[in-house]
């Protein structure tokens, strides 16, 4: 697999979701194309240092996102039926994640839903003004 997934046990973030994270967000950019198989189970444990079990719960919620499928026998492969789709809601899952982070984050030190509403729409403005 060309693309690297890295865990911070520190992080606050469950690690099984990191490495959900990771893979859709791999799938979102290209990096992991449609058809691409990913690491064994065992072995990405062994390459993260992680708990076997870990893994396979990352992939069996990867699974049920539709963002891979896994063949007994044969491994876990990006999904290729309706990859456009598949990369489209990897990307809005990566772009939720963020976005639930920004909020919670402005929330935590004291701002209201108006002014990160506000923010939110002057970033977008620039962003897609810049854009054009």
């Amino acid at each position: 697999m060309p693309v690297v997934l890295t865990v911070d046990p520190r992080s606050g973030v469950p690690i099984y979701l990191q490495v959900i994270e990771q893979v859709k967000r791999s799938v979102a950019i290209g990096v992991l194309a449609a058809g691409e198989q990913l690491p064994t189970v065992k072995q990405l444990a062994l390459d993260l240092t992680i708990n076997p079990n870990t893994v396979a719960k990352a992939y069996r919620e990867l699974e049920r996102d539709g963002v891979i499928e896994t063949s007994p026998g044969r491994g876990s492969f990006v999904k290729s039926n309706g990859v456009k789709d598949t990369t489209k809601a990897a990307a809005m899952d990566v772009a939720r994640d963020a976005i639930d982070g920004v909020v919670r984050e402005a929330k935590s030190i004291g701002l209201g839903a108006e002014d990160i509403r506000s923010l939110a729409n002057a970033a977008i403005d620039r962003w897609f003004r810049e854009a054009e």
